[in-house]
């Protein structure tokens, strides 16, 4: 396992976390920019550890991404539209995991957020889950005056037929893991390389293409902390990624 993995599993198995007792506890870890398959990896031991230890308390990751498409776990590759040539070419590579759903994009710009929820102990369905990752969405976009909303014909938030974040899942021993991807100043040219989520002729935007306002994506973060903390009733204690465990 790499080092800086071993370390915060090592921390938050060590740690009791404290709070507003109203609230749930949990953990936030933030990190700059971190390779998929080293976020993917945490979640895993992450999930692994929450099962060996039900009482560990849930943790949300709070990242970007360098550019990569992901692949569900039943997902298609046919909805790739360009070679895997042209991906080596531009060195974005391609990886296939067990969330819901088809092809997407990540790539710097985007806030992705991991949450790793037990499920059963929060009383929470799959359905009411997702949902309420997407109404944290909605609800930071509206922060920048942007009026998104969601459907349960395609899940995601969207702006008109333009679709502004995504959500997909896998759940182990009745935990959640994987999460939701927002575009706040992502580079969109990329989705135009994929069918976006296997739906093909779909738009694709973000909070920089629907508002006037320059953009901060450190706001957009707080934002996202403030509202996955009230949405989910959690008090969300910072350990410092950033710093100690050596994200870039």
């Amino acid at each position: 396992m790499n080092p800086w993995i071993t370390k915060i599993i090592n921390f938050i198995e060590s740690e009791t976390f404290g709070g507003d007792k109203r609230k749930k506890q949990g953990v936030l870890l933030e990190f700059a920019t971190v390779a998929y398959e080293e976020v993917w990896r945490l979640q895993q031991e992450l999930v692994a550890l929450k099962t060996r230890r039900p009482q560990t308390a849930d943790v949300v990751l709070l990242l970007e991404h360098p550019a990569v498409f992901t692949l569900g776990r039943n997902g298609c590759r046919d909805h790739l539209k360009i070679s895997l040539s042209h991906l080596k070419n531009e060195n974005i590579p391609l990886v296939r995991v067990e969330r819901g759903g088809e092809i997407t994009y990540h790539g710097p710009g985007q806030l992705v957020g991991y949450p790793i929820i037990d499920l059963r102990r929060a009383n929470l369905r799959v359905v009411d889950y997702v949902g309420r990752l997407e109404d944290v969405m909605v609800q930071t976009a509206q922060k920048w005056g942007v009026t998104a909303c969601r459907t349960p014909l395609n899940r995601g938030v969207w702006v008109g037929d333009r679709k502004l974040g995504s959500v997909g899942i896998a759940v182990r021993h009745g935990i959640s893991f994987h999460g939701f991807a927002l575009n706040v100043t992502t580079d969109l040219k990329p989705f135009g390389w994929i069918n976006p989520c296997g739906l093909a002729g779909i738009g694709v935007t973000s909070l920089s293409q629907e508002t006037t306002e320059d953009i901060s994506t450190s706001l957009v973060r707080t934002e996202l902390k403030h509202n996955l903390s009230a949405m989910f009733n959690v008090a969300l204690t910072p350990i410092p990624a950033l710093s100690c465990f050596g994200s870039e």
